[in-house]
């Protein structure tokens, strides 16, 4: 294995650390949601609240953990912003499948509709590595 492959071996394992990390702040911020924000603010208020609430979490992650994710290239930022999409997708639509959840349930919140706001939760996913470069001035 050279340096490169060795390298773009390490990015990929930080990479999916990260991911999983967002994943648990996920959870608990839908546990958030459901137990504190839906009885005290409503559905479509706690699902905005929530969806601002977990695009922050994923950015300042993101931002913290860039210094030892140590991408190199500017595609690097894409590539992993794009995997943590892909890897949240397939998570979303396997555990739905899993729990016997319908297409129509499970497309429904990417319909922009009683506040909730998950496509730009995923579009933030996607950005973060490249928006938190460009908050540390590196891109």
């Amino acid at each position: 294995m050279n340096v490169a492959e060795i390298m773009t071996t390490t990015l990929a394992r930080k990479a999916l650390i990260l991911w999983l990390a967002i994943l648990v702040l996920a959870v608990a911020n839908g546990l958030l949601r459901e137990s504190v924000l839906m009885p005290l603010l409503g559905t479509p208020a706690a699902l905005i609240c929530s969806g601002v609430l977990l695009s922050m979490l994923i950015l300042s992650v993101v931002y913290l953990s860039l210094p030892w994710l140590q991408p190199m290239a500017s595609a690097q930022y894409w590539l992993v912003g794009f995997g943590w999409l892909v890897l949240t997708l397939v998570f979303e639509f396997s555990f739905g499948l899993w729990q016997g959840t319908s297409w129509a349930t499970m497309l429904a919140p990417y319909a922009f509709k009683g506040g909730n706001i998950w496509p730009v939760v995923l579009a933030v996913t996607a950005l973060a590595p490249y928006l938190a470069a460009k908050m540390r001035g590196w891109r």
